[in-house]
C-alpha cells in the first residue's frame, strides 16, 4: 500500500475517498485508495488492478439493471477501447488505458460494482455501468447529510380559500390519476447508527434513482487515478475533459414517447413528456414535485421560479395592454399630433436641416404618422403603468420569497447541510504550503496572497477591457446613425417625389432607427457569443474554490457584460440622444466631425420603443434557434447515421449516449436569458407597455421548450441540491431599484409629458399664453424655437437640396429666445420651468414608489406564518421521534445490562450459598 500523503490537502478539506469498507462514515473521506498510479514513469502492474466484469447485451432495450436483473444501473461511463482505435499514438493510448484502469479499480475498492458491455452499433465503444450497493449508499448518505424519511407527515393541508374555483384550478392542474401526488414525510439527515428510526419499507425504494445517482456522482468526482509530484489527479470530470472517457451520465428511465416494457419502471420521463413538455399541456400547471424528483432540486427551483415569474407577468401584461389600448383609443384626441398633421399648421412649419451640407429644410407634417404612433405610447397611461410596474416588481420579489420558502420546506432544503467540497480544478493546483490560522496545521493552496492579487487584477482588467469594447461598439453605432442619417435625409425626400404612402412611413428618422437597431442587435449577439467563452476563461483563471463560488463569480461577470451589451443602446436613446445638440447656428459635433443627432419633434420615445421591440423579439428568436433547433438537428443527424448503419436493438444506455450533453452551465444560461428579459420588462417599460405581454408569451413557450429539450433532446442531468436561485435574487433586487429611476427619467426626459403638462397649466393661459382657458392648442408652435437662416455657419449655408423655396427662418425643437431678442438663442423661461418640473417629478415619483416598495417589503414577511408553523412542527416531531427512539434503545440496552448484571451476581453468590 502506498504511503499516506496527508500533507497534500488538509483532512478537513480533503475530497479524496477510501476503498469502501465498514469504516465509520467520518473516516471514509480521510484516506486514499490502494491502486493509484504514482507517477507517469512508474506504472503499477496491470495485475494489481481490479477490472469490471464484461457482459454481452441481453437484448432488453428498456432494462435499467445489470444483466443479473437485480442490481440497478446508477451511472454510466463511456470510453473508446484504445486497442481498437485507428491511431498511431500507442504510448498515449497506453497511458490513458492505465489511468482508466486505475480509476475503475479504485471505484471497485470504494465498494461500487461495475459491469462493462460493448456497444451494439460501434464495437470500439465500451459502456461501464455503475451500481452502488446498500452499504455504500448508507455510508455516503450520512457523509452528504442527505435527508431521508422518518415517518409519514401527519400535518393536514389547509383547504384553499378559493373553494368555489376548484373546478377551474382542476382544469389547469395535472391529473392526479396520471401523476400521483408524492407522499409527504418528516425527514432528518441520515445516520447509519439510527437506521432503525428511518421509514425503510423497501430497501430498493428507500433511495430513489435521483438520490442514488447523486451519491454515485459524489464518489466518481473524488476518486483518484494518478499522483504527480505529490499532487493528486482525480474525478470523472477531468477524465472526460482529457478524453479518457467520452461521457458520464445517469440513465433516463424509459423512452419519452412510450412506457417501458419493464413493469417495475416508474416511467417518469414518459409522464414528464406527456404532462409537461407536450404542446397540449401548455395551459397546465407544471408538475414541480415530479420535476424535482426526476431532475433534482436545482432544476426544480428554476422551473418553479420561471413559472411563478410567468404567472406574475399575466397581471403586468393585462395592465400594460389596458394602458396601450387607452393610448390607442385616445390618439384621435391628441391635440399636439393633430397640429403636426394639420396642413395649415404642421404643413406650413419649415424645420431647420438636421445635418450639415446635405440635409434639406423639411416640413413638420412629414412626421405625422410617427406623431400619431407616439400618442399611443406617450400618454397618461404610460405614467400610470410606470408607477404600477414599480409596485409590481416589489410584489413579485416578495411573494417569490414566500413561495421559495414553501418549496424549501416541501423539498427538504430548509437546512441544507451538505458540505460543499472544493472543485477538483482547485485542488489540482494546490502546490503552496501554508499554516492554517485556525487549525495551526499545514494546508495547500493554489497561490500565494500576492499571486491572488495578480489574478484578481488581471481578471478585473479583462472584464473592464470587454466593457470598453462594448462602449466602443455603441459609439460605432452612434457614428453610423449620424452618417447614415445624412444620406437618408438627402436621398429619401429627393427620390420619393412626394409620394404620400412612402413619405408617411419612410422618414429619415425611421429608416435610421430601424437599420441601426438591427445592426446593434447583430453586434450584441456576436459580442455575446465571444464574451461567453472569454468570461469562462477569465473565471477559470481566477480559480474559485467551490462550484458555488465559481457560478457566482461567472454570474457577476456575465451579467455585468450582458447589462452593458444589451442595455447600452437603450440607455443612449433614452437619456443621451437629442439632449446635447446645441442649436442650428452652433451645433455640437461628435469627434469634431459628426453633428450630434436629434430626436423627432415628438421626442425619442418612439425610437426607444422600436429598439426594445427589435432586441426583445430578435433575442427570443435567436435563443429558440440555439436552444431548440441546433440540438434537434444534431440528434436528427445522429439518428440518420445510426439507422443507416444498423437496425439492431440498442440498450437504454446506448440510446442515452447519443443524446446531446447539457453543459455544466446550461442552467446558468437559462437564468441569464430570463434575467435579461426581466431587465427589459422593468427598466424601460415606461416606453413600451406591451413588453410584459411579449415576455409573457415568450415565457409560456420557454417553459415548454425547455421541458421538451430536457426530456427529449438531452441526456439526464446529475441531480443537484439547491436552496434558492442563488446570486440571481440580489441581481433582480438591484434591477428593481434601478427600474424606478430609469422609468422616472424616461417619463421626465425622454417623453414629452412634462413639457406638455407645463404648457397646459402655465403657458397656455396668461401671463405666458393667450388662451382664456387651459388647453393644448398652440403647443407645437410654442415648443419650436425660431432660427434665422442668415445665422447659419458656413458648414450648412447654401444647402443644395433646399427644395422648399427660399426661407428667412426655420424652426427647431428647443426652448430658446428668437433672433433679435436681447438674449437671442439663450434658453427662455419655458425651459427653466420644464427643467424644474422634470426634476420635481423625478424626486416625487421616486420617493412615492420607494416608500410603497419599502412598506410592501416590510409588510410581507419572507416566510409565511403557515410555513413557519410547519417547519417548527416538523422540527419538534422529528426531535421527539428521535429522542423517544433513543430512549427506547437506551431502556432496552439498560434492561439487557441489568439482566446480565443480575445474572452475574447470581452466578457469583450461588456457590457461596451452597
Amino acid at each position: 500500500m502506498p504511503p499516506h500523503p496527508s500533507g497534500d490537502v488538509p483532512a478537513s478539506r480533503r475530497p479524496f475517498l477510501t476503498p469502501h469498507t465498514h469504516l465509520p462514515s467520518s473516516l471514509v473521506l480521510e484516506n486514499l485508495g490502494q491502486t493509484i498510479i504514482p507517477d507517469l514513469g512508474s506504472l503499477e502492474s496491470q495485475n494489481d488492478f481490479r477490472t469490471p466484469e464484461f457482459e454481452e447485451f441481453n437484448g432488453k432495450s428498456d432494462s435499467l439493471f445489470f444483466n443479473d436483473g437485480q442490481r440497478r444501473i446508477d451511472f454510466v461511463l463511456v470510453y473508446e477501447d484504445e486497442s481498437r482505435k485507428e491511431t498511431s499514438k500507442k504510448g498515449t493510448n497506453e497511458k490513458q488505458r492505465r489511468k482508466r484502469q486505475a480509476y475503475e479499480s479504485n471505484l471497485i475498492c470504494h465498494g461500487l460494482q461495475l459491469e462493462a458491455t460493448r456497444s451494439v452499433l460501434d464495437d470500439k465503444l465500451v459502456f461501464v455501468k455503475v451500481h452502488a450497493p446498500w452499504e455504500v449508499l448508507c455510508t455516503y448518505a450520512e457523509i452528504m447529510h442527505i435527508k431521508l424519511p422518518l415517518k409519514p407527515n401527519d400535518l393536514k393541508n389547509r383547504s384553499s380559500a378559493f373553494g368555489t374555483l376548484n373546478w377551474f384550478t382542476k382544469v389547469l392542474s395535472v391529473d392526479e390519476s396520471i401523476i400521483k401526488p408524492e407522499q409527504e414525510f418528516f425527514t432528518a439527515p441520515f445516520e447509519k447508527n439510527r437506521m432503525n428510526d428511518f421509514y425503510i419499507v423497501d430497501r430498493d425504494a428507500f433511495f430513489n434513482p435521483a438520490t442514488r445517482s447523486r451519491i454515485v456522482y459524489f464518489i466518481l468526482s473524488r476518486v483518484k487515478y494518478q499522483l504527480i509530484n505529490n499532487v493528486s489527479k482525480f474525478g470523472i470530470n477531468r477524465l472526460v475533459n482529457s478524453g479518457i472517457y467520452k461521457a458520464a451520465f445517469p440513465l433516463h428511465d424509459c423512452k419519452f414517447r412510450r412506457q417501458s416494457e419493464d413493469p417495475s419502471c416508474p416511467n417518469e420521463r414518459y409522464l414528464l413528456y406527456r404532462e409537461w413538455a407536450h404542446p397540449r399541456s401548455i395551459y397546465k400547471k407544471q408538475p414541480l414535485d415530479l420535476i424535482r424528483k426526476y431532475y433534482g432540486e436545482k432544476i426544480g427551483i428554476y422551473f418553479a421560479w420561471l413559472g411563478y415569474y410567468t404567472q406574475m407577468l399575466l397581471l403586468a401584461a393585462v395592465v400594460g395592454v389596458a394602458c396601450f389600448l387607452y393610448g390607442y383609443l385616445n390618439q384621435d384626441n391628441c391635440t399636439w399630433s393633430k397640429e403636426v398633421c394639420h396642413p395649415d399648421i404642421g404643413g406650413k412649419i419649415i424645420m431647420c436641416p438636421q445635418c450639415d451640407r446635405l440635409c434639406p429644410f423639411w416640413k413638420l407634417n412629414i412626421t405625422c404618422e410617427s406623431s400619431k404612433k407616439l400618442c399611443i405610447f406617450d400618454s397618461f397611461g404610460t405614467l400610470v403603468f410606470a408607477v404600477f410596474m414599480g409596485v409590481w416588481v416589489t410584489l413579485f420579489l416578495e411573494f417569490w420569497k414566500r413561495r421559495q420558502a414553501e418549496l424549501e420546506y416541501e423539498w427538504d432544503t430548509v437546512e441544507l447541510q451538505q458540505e460543499e467540497q472544493a472543485r477538483p480544478e482547485y485542488e489540482a493546483r494546490c502546490t503552496h504550503v501554508v499554516i492554517n490560522e485556525i487549525t495551526q496545521e499545514e494546508e495547500r493552496i493554489p497561490f500565494t496572497a500576492w499571486g491572488k492579487c495578480i489574478r484578481i487584477t488581471l481578471c478585473a482588467s479583462a472584464v473592464f477591457f470587454w466593457i470598453l469594447l462594448i462602449i466602443a461598439s455603441v459609439i460605432g453605432i452612434i457614428v453610423y446613425r449620424l452618417s447614415v442619417f445624412i444620406v437618408f435625409s438627402a436621398k429619401l425626400p429627393k427620390n420619393i417625389n412626394g409620394t404620400d404612402p412612402i413619405q408617411k412611413y419612410l422618414t429619415p428618422q425611421t429608416a435610421t432607427s430601424i437599420t441601426a437597431s438591427i445592426i446593434s442587435f447583430i453586434i450584441i449577439m456576436i459580442l455575446n457569443t465571444i464574451y461567453e467563452k472569454v468570461a469562462i476563461m477569465i473565471t477559470n483563471f481566477e480559480l474559485p474554490r467551490t462550484q458555488t463560488d465559481y457560478e457566482n463569480s461567472l454570474t457577476m461577470k456575465m451579467f455585468l457584460f450582458q447589462f452593458v451589451n444589451y442595455y447600452s443602446s437603450c440607455f443612449y436613446i433614452a437619456f443621451f440622444k437629442g439632449k446635447f445638440v446645441g442649436y442650428p447656428g452652433d451645433p455640437v459635433y461628435w469627434l469634431g466631425k459628426y453633428r450630434n443627432e436629434e430626436c423627432d419633434p415628438g421626442g425619442c420615445l418612439l425610437e426607444l420603443t422600436t429598439q426594445l421591440t427589435i432586441i426583445m423579439g430578435g433575442k427570443a428568436i435567436w435563443n429558440n434557434i440555439q436552444e431548440v433547433l441546433l440540438p434537434w438537428i444534431m440528434n436528427l443527424i445522429g439518428r440518420f447515421h445510426r439507422v443507416s448503419r444498423s437496425e439492431k436493438i440498442t440498450p437504454r444506455w446506448e440510446q442515452d449516449y447519443h443524446l446531446q450533453p447539457m453543459g455544466k452551465l446550461g442552467l446558468f444560461y437559462e437564468y441569464l436569458e430570463m434575467i435579461i428579459q426581466f431587465g427589459f420588462v422593468t427598466l424601460f417599460v415606461a416606453s413600451f407597455p406591451l413588453a410584459p405581454l411579449l415576455a409573457l408569451v415568450n415565457n409560456i413557450l420557454e417553459i415548454r421548450v425547455d421541458a421538451w429539450k430536457l426530456t427529449t433532446q438531452f441526456r439526464r442531468l446529475v441531480p443537484e441540491k439547491a436552496q434558492d436561485i442563488g446570486a440571481w435574487q440580489p441581481i433582480m433586487q438591484g434591477i428593481a431599484i434601478l427600474a424606478v429611476v430609469t422609468n422616472a427619467m424616461i417619463i421626465a426626459f425622454t417623453s414629452d409629458m412634462i413639457p406638455r403638462l407645463v404648457y397646459y397649466w402655465s403657458f397656455s393661459v396668461p401671463p405666458y399664453g393667450d388662451h382664456t382657458s387651459y388647453t393644448m392648442e398652440g403647443y407645437i408652435n410654442n415648443t419650436l424655437s425660431i432660427f434665422k437662416v442668415a445665422d447659419f455657419k458656413n458648414k450648412s449655408k447654401g444647402n443644395p437640396y433646399s427644395e422648399l423655396g427660399n426661407h428667412t427662418t426655420c424652426r427647431y425643437r428647443d426652448f430658446r429666445y428668437p433672433p433679435g431678442h436681447p438674449q437671442e438663442y439663450k434658453h427662455n423661461i419655458y425651459y427653466w420651468h420644464v427643467i424644474a418640473a422634470k426634476l420635481a417629478f423625478i424626486i416625487v415619483m421616486e420617493h412615492i414608489i420607494y416608500s410603497v416598495k419599502f412598506f410592501i417589503s416590510y409588510a410581507i414577511p419572507d416566510v409565511s406564518k403557515r410555513t413557519k408553523s410547519k417547519i417548527q412542527r416538523e422540527k419538534y416531531l422529528t426531535q421527539k421521534l428521535l429522542h423517544e427512539n433513543h430512549l427506547k434503545d437506551m431502556t432496552k440496552n439498560m434492561g439487557v445490562i441489568a439482566e446480565r448484571m443480575i445474572e452475574a451476581v447470581d452466578n457469583n453468590l450461588r456457590p457461596k450459598l451452597e
